[in-house]
């Protein structure tokens, strides 16, 4: 039960970045399963920016190979994955 309230509030985290920092329109709400690679919405420079985020805002260490649309491609995985690392 903690780490999904964990991963909620750390996906609503990332997702502001996402709206305001690579999207540049911080009233943009991303749904939890919004596909964010898959869709387009991220390109592969913002993934890096977004990896480089997570690891300074968390405190978790993303491995390169982790940049991808299998790990990153929506906040509910993305926010999983910091919430297990940091547990």
């Amino acid at each position: 039960m903690i780490i999904n309230a964990m991963s909620e509030d750390i996906a609503q985290t990332v997702g502001a970045y996402i709206a305001e920092r690579i999207l540049k329109n911080p009233r943009r709400v991303i749904r939890p399963d919004e596909p964010l690679i898959s869709s387009g919405l991220i390109d592969s420079f913002h993934l890096v920016d977004l990896g480089l985020f997570v690891e300074e805002r968390f405190g978790v260490r993303i491995d390169d190979s982790e940049l991808n649309a299998e790990t990153f491609d929506t906040l509910q995985q993305l926010a999983d994955l910091i919430a297990a690392r940091r547990a």
